[in-house]
């Protein structure tokens, strides 16, 4: 508990350098206020030939996770909007909504309580588009464990990431009476399901379309053969009622309030988004070797495997179409950032956000932009493959 008391206070430290940078953001590079500015002015650049350049700044290394932007990008949607989209990997030092703030991305994915918590300290960042409908962060034991529940965690030793990952998990546990604090045993994880395996904690955390795929890519040594789901027990935080509002395309606040070329641009870049999203569903493996193509190291059934569960995650989407916001999602996801504490007694969130943190419009719009492309946008049919992963997920 020592150790991870430390780490926290450590996170609190980052946490107070991200707002330095955020309210430094007049200082960025040339290329980064050239794009930005060009993003900006040239909204209907298309028109006439031009194209307008964009850069996305992803949360993580290359994946599936992000499979629809580079597909939209691969099959030339952003070009037939007029747009030149550069996307730049994120990794464990880049803060999507800092690199927003900051000018040195046009737009940027995050999940929305970290989002959030970036605008309440200042970051005049809006969320544009929910594409993700439902979390896909679970927590994972061994099946005799006696663990089938968040009740079930008390006097055991639970990993979890940090970082902001760890709010669905603590509200689950404290929707079940248990105090964190208290009542676990915290163990400091690294992103990897080692300690799992090696039984060093009782339970972990992971996302259905990476780490819990990386359990049953193992040999059980005792029966040399890959483990399977009924080897494991599965917290999910959707059926717990703590879920919260994950992947979700941000802009910059005081350009759409100010800067209508900006606006247009966005509305463009959200609807070749969507299509790339559309196509994604109906092409998984293609866009898992498009995602390959772009520099992602994971195997081949490893990214097939994510490409179907992040299908599973985005549809089937809202009646009114992919990216629309789930409100009763979006309250959800507040009321857990206002009222669940961490580990050190502190909340996501200090305040309620405020109307601007959402602007619905932008993907109201882009989906009016797409309505002549005889494009299915709700995918309620949508069926999931199964997927045969191989040792290591090669």
């Amino acid at each position: 508990m020592r150790k991870y008391r430390k780490l926290m206070m450590g996170l609190a430290t980052v946490s107070a350098l991200t707002l330095v940078a955020v309210a430094c953001g007049g200082d960025d590079d040339d290329d980064a206020t050239t794009a930005t500015t060009a993003a900006g002015e040239s909204g209907e650049s298309g028109e006439s030939g031009e194209t307008t350049p964009v850069k996305l700044q992803l949360q993580w290394f290359s994946q599936a996770q992000f499979a629809g932007y580079y597909a939209a990008k691969d099959k030339g949607f952003y070009e037939d909007m007029g747009l030149d989209v550069e996307i730049l990997e994120g990794g464990v030092d880049i803060v999507p909504a800092t690199q927003l703030a900051t000018g040195k991305a046009d737009f940027a994915l995050s999940w929305v309580p970290k989002a959030l918590a970036a605008r309440e300290q200042g970051a005049d960042i809006v969320n544009i588009s929910q594409p993700f409908q439902r979390s896909g962060t679970l927590q994972v034991a061994w099946a005799d464990s006696g663990i089938d529940g968040p009740e079930d965690l008390k006097g055991k030793k639970v990993g979890n990431w940090g970082f902001g990952n760890e709010y669905e998990l603590f509200a689950g546990m404290t929707k079940a009476g248990l105090d964190p604090s208290k009542d676990v045993e915290l163990v400091q994880q690294q992103f990897d399901m080692q300690a799992l395996l090696n039984r060093e904690i009782d339970a972990a955390q992971a996302m259905t379309y990476n780490e819990y795929a990386q359990v049953l890519e193992t040999k059980n040594p005792e029966t040399g053969e890959l483990y399977q789901p009924e080897d494991l027990s599965v917290i999910n935080w959707n059926d717990v009622g703590t879920a919260m509002l994950q992947d979700a395309i941000w802009a910059d606040g005081k350009k759409l309030a100010s800067d209508p070329g900006y606006k247009e641009t966005a509305t463009k870049f959200v609807a070749a988004s969507l299509k790339g999203w559309a196509y994604c569903r109906d092409n998984p493996d293609e866009c898992a070797e498009i995602v390959t193509k772009n520099g992602s190291k994971l195997g081949k059934t490893h990214q097939q495997w994510m490409m179907n569960e992040i299908n599973k995650l985005i549809w089937p989407s809202p009646a009114a179409g992919v990216g629309t916001m789930d409100k009763a999602l979006w309250d959800q996801t507040v009321r857990i950032a206002l009222e669940t504490k961490n580990a050190e007694g502190q909340t996501v969130l200090t305040k309620q956000p405020d109307a601007a943190a959402y602007n619905g419009e932008i993907n109201a719009a882009a989906l009016e932009m797409l309505k002549g492309e005889n494009l299915d946008l709700v995918g309620a049919g949508f069926t999931p493959a199964t997927i045969t992963l191989t040792e290591g997920g090669n």
